[in-house]
């Protein structure tokens, strides 16, 4: 049972994040149809599953929730944004349901009751009938619906008349309930006779006036239709007539006469059900002769090919699969240098293939641990939405590329820095509606999210059309938190960058949202964590742009093996261009450390220096040429190796403040190579930029002495 109902566990959490992304959507088509009858489906599957598992609370909250949208669906109400509000709140609540099971906090128990009045309050204001179940779904005249209907013609339909004794309640018994439980059998619509009901004055609360009249579409047979009635057969008068072996509820022309023939009072005469059947599916099958054999064909062929089989896997499964194709890469590199060192012919053959192999692989095993960003998104319109309420706020916010893959380990990493940049955006970014008027700016602000890939990255842009960063106000909060001197001179993206430093915050007041002084900092750590690099852009009254930079993967990257004296290196493939032989001489001599590459002078750093090594020098090096934003830079180096796939490791937390380096690799004969992060050697070693970043590290370096 255990394992069934880990099962459900993984399927309910799957159903309420649908369930809040089609919220959500609805919050901006409030009148999608469609989106009415996704969320009822949703919370339907939803309480089916947890009465089935024993997360009673959650069956009965989501089946008083589930009326709602019956009631809209069937428009008897408006959807509202207090009903979105109120709904989101439950969706929040059935989380901790799903956690906590029927056992409850205090604080979480109050909660429940104050969201199941807030429901009582919806629901009962409606007056009408009564709704069990699902309404039919519109029938589109296309021929996806007789595809439909084909496959659900072999479930008989039944008219089931239900007549309760006015006593029933007095032996504990709600008709509705098996209603509800005719209804889980299948495809179902209620009609309910009222015409009993006296005036109020004579109205007894603990007597049942009202009988149903139910017409059922399933594939269970009349036993397992009379097993619903089995302890109230002596308190109700029960008829059960089949009407047609087809499912006619799937045909729009009966569902729409039925109400037409079903009376107010008392129950259908049998024999004009059947006449109405027969009628409408004498239409039905003329309907489907007109549609041309060929085009039948053709759509049953585009069915086939878009037919798509998926299959749930754990996540520690898939960690479980990458570790063992990173130590297979690890062995593949040993045999290979063992078939070379052994100069046997047919190992060697035997280790290119097993090479081949592994990369392919490697490459699948990569594509199963892409996630797409779109399962982020929920969480991100979630909290645009909340705070934009909160801070009243008008702002739209918009998506592109969320189809874009990354690597489920970054995604992990990713979803905390993120929500840090657009509470920013949120708070100090977009300015309200008045002072956005005052300004000659459009009443709503705007946030966009973009994603894409350029190369092996992927780059993240999360852009606001708010007030902008005000470089003098930085500057002056700069130099008050001795974070900067008076006499500093930094260009206008300098200044913007220190809103990077820990603890730096130009906010006046400290809310709820931001402005403690914690934000920026931690969104520079996190995505530092996971191989990331963040970038700030902005104009004062225009807006602001967070670009993130970030890698595929974090588990195994195709570089560029070199050497500095007997000391292995591997350098990222994805940014190395060219390599080119250079004197060494001409190295030590250069005083401006440029030299001249196919024609073009280009800056270079000498990692021999950088890294104090001095022993053992060639006579002639090796000047790797990286694109790094734009420009090319020169990592020169004593000897290129080859292509290597590194399978990275960390290096524990001694090295973790070790910037430059991305982690380190085991070779072939068992050593050790550090994977440089050639982007960061440059940000940290490129002369030119040492000076105008020294007052960078200098207010970092107050933080800490304090």
């Amino acid at each position: 049972m255990e394992q069934f109902k880990k099962k459900f566990l993984e399927e309910a959490t799957e159903l309420i994040a649908n369930l809040e992304q089609a919220l959500l959507s609805l919050d901006e088509n409030p009148q999608d149809k469609s989106l009415h009858e996704e969320v009822f489906r949703i919370m339907h599957s939803l309480k089916g599953g947890s009465s089935m598992f024993g997360f009673d609370k959650i069956d009965a909250f989501t089946h008083e929730l589930e009326s709602i949208y019956d009631l809209v669906r069937n428009q008897k109400i408006e959807l509202k944004r207090n009903i979105l509000d109120i709904t989101l709140e439950s969706v929040d609540h059935i989380k901790i349901l799903l956690e906590s099971g029927d056992e409850l906090s205090a604080e979480n128990e109050k909660n429940h009751s104050n969201l199941l009045n807030k429901i009582y309050k919806i629901t009962k204001s409606v007056s009408g009938d009564i709704i069990t179940e699902k309404e039919e779904i519109e029938k589109h005249d296309d021929k996806n619906d007789n595809v439909i209907h084909n496959q659900l013609s072999d479930k008989p339909t039944y008219q089931i008349s239900i007549n309760p004794d006015e006593n029933i309640f007095k032996n504990g018994t709600n008709p509705l309930y098996l209603i509800d439980e005719l209804a889980s059998l299948g495809h179902c619509k209620v009609f309910a006779k009222t015409n009993k009901i006296p005036e109020f004055d004579e109205l007894k609360p603990e007597l049942c006036y009202v009988s149903w009249e139910v017409f059922l579409s399933t594939d269970k047979s009349i036993d397992d239709i009379n097993d619903v009635f089995i302890f109230v057969d002596d308190i109700c008068e029960i008829e059960i007539n089949k009407i047609d072996n087809s499912n006619l509820l799937e045909i729009t022309a009966f569902t729409n006469e039925i109400s037409n023939v079903v009376p107010d009072d008392g129950f259908s005469e049998l024999d004009k059900i059947k006449e109405l059947a027969n009628n409408v599916k004498a239409n039905e099958v003329k309907e489907e002769e007109a549609i041309k054999d060929q085009s039948s064909q053709d759509f049953y062929s585009q069915i086939k090919k878009n037919v798509i089989s998926n299959i749930r896997v754990a996540s520690d499964k898939l960690d479980d699969l990458m570790n063992l194709v990173s130590e297979l890469i690890t062995t593949q590199a040993s045999l290979t240098l063992y078939a070379e060192n052994n100069q046997n012919s047919e190992l060697v053959t035997i280790a290119e293939n097993i090479e081949k192999i592994s990369r392919q692989l490697r490459d699948n095993t990569f594509e199963i641990c892409l996630i797409p960003i779109d399962t982020m998104m929920v969480r991100f319109k979630r909290l645009v939405r909340d705070l934009s309420f909160e801070l009243d706020k008008e702002i739209q916010f918009t998506a592109e590329g969320t189809e874009t893959e990354l690597d489920k380990t970054i995604i992990e990493g990713l979803t905390e820095p993120i929500m840090h940049i657009f509470r920013n955006s949120i708070d100090h970014g977009i300015e309200s509606a008045d002072e956005r008027i005052k300004k000659g700016k459009p009443k709503q602000g705007t946030i966009n999210f973009k994603a894409f890939h350029s190369g092996t990255n992927v780059y993240i842009q999360i852009k606001d059309n708010g007030r902008g960063l005000d470089a003098e106000k930085i500057r002056e909060k700069a130099i008050s938190r001795g974070f900067i001197s008076p006499e500093a001179n930094l260009s206008y993206q300098e200044l913007i960058n220190l809103v990077f430093l820990p603890g730096f915050s130009t906010a006046s007041k400290v809310t709820e949202v931001s402005g403690r002084g914690v934000g920026l900092d931690v969104v520079v750590k996190k995505i530092s964590d996971i191989r990331g690099e963040v970038e700030i852009e902005s104009q004062l009254g225009v807006g602001t742009t967070i670009t993130i930079k970030l890698p595929l993967t974090m588990s195994i990257i195709d570089g560029l093996l070199v050497e500095i004296d007997k000391t292995s290196f591997v350098i990222p493939l994805s940014s190395v261009d060219k390599c080119f032989e250079v004197k060494t001489e001409t190295l030590n001599n250069n005083f401006n450390n440029r030299v001249k590459l196919d024609g073009s002078l280009i800056p270079y750093i000498n990692l021999r220096k950088e890294f104090d090594i001095n022993e053992n020098c060639p006579d002639v090096q090796q000047v790797i040429r990286i694109n790094y934003d734009n420009f090319n830079v020169g990592l020169s180096v004593d000897k290129v190796i080859g292509e290597y796939q590194a399978v990275l490791k960390p290096l524990g937390r001694l090295f973790k403040d070790l910037e430059i380096v991305s982690g380190a690799t085991i070779l072939g004969d068992g050593s050790i190579a550090l994977v440089l992060d050639s982007g960061k050697i440059i940000n940290t070693f490129d002369r030119e930029t040492l000076e105008r970043r020294e007052a960078y590290y200098k207010g970092i370096k107050n933080i800490e002495d304090n």
